[in-house]
């Protein structure tokens, strides 16, 4: 997974790829001079887990290729990493649409990808964190990007379902949701037909 570096490390891969390109090993030990010992293990470090260079063996490494890290940027990352978090959440108003409606109705592309999700208020800190951790844009009630981010809507308490093992807003809400808006009327109508009338 390709995630967003900062300046002082994308500096250190532009060196490496201009010495290197992507085939040539290269070692830690090309830094010494240029760098402290901390900071240069520190860079190695955040390279390798951003995946803009790969363990070629035990002590060399080569760049991954700019086109491979440049699509990478603008993957779809939300749905995998938030089933690493540890507080309750819910995709909530059109995300939640998206995936009751199997995809049926898609509100993003890779020019822009919003995920609408409920959390509660006294998480709002830990979800913050946990998405700059992992580079992925985020805002509290209101914001915008290019490219992929994350709305967060923190509230006192909420319900909440699972599908595609996901956390979501229940059927209930997510088709009253769709009903409220011309717009998401193929939706709806899938979702009543695939769940039936008796679900709303």
């Amino acid at each position: 997974m390709i995630a967003e570096i900062p300046q002082y490390c994308l500096r250190a891969y532009s060196l490496f790829f201009s010495k290197h390109g992507p085939r040539e090993p290269f070692r830690q030990s090309e830094l010494e001079w240029i760098v402290s010992q901390s900071m240069k293990k520190k860079i190695f470090s955040i390279l390798l887990k951003s995946g803009w260079i790969a363990k070629d063996s035990r002590n060399t490494y080569k760049c991954v290729e700019p086109e491979k890290i440049i699509k990478g940027l603008l993957e779809f990352k939300v749905p995998q990493v938030i089933k690493e978090a540890a507080r309750h959440y819910a995709f909530t108003n059109l995300s939640a649409v998206e995936i009751w409606s199997d995809y049926s109705y898609v509100q993003r592309g890779i020019e822009k990808s919003p995920y609408f999700i409920k959390v509660l208020r006294k998480d709002l800190k830990y979800w913050k964190e946990f998405f700059n951790k992992r580079s992925i844009p985020n805002y509290v009630k209101k914001g915008s990007t290019i490219g992929e981010y994350v709305i967060l809507i923190p509230v006192a308490k909420f319900n909440s379902a699972k599908k595609d093992n996901l956390k979501v807003d229940r059927l209930k809400d997510t088709l009253k949701t769709a009903k409220e808006n011309e717009m998401y009327s193929y939706a709806y109508n899938y979702m009543r037909n695939k769940y039936g009338a008796a679900s709303a």
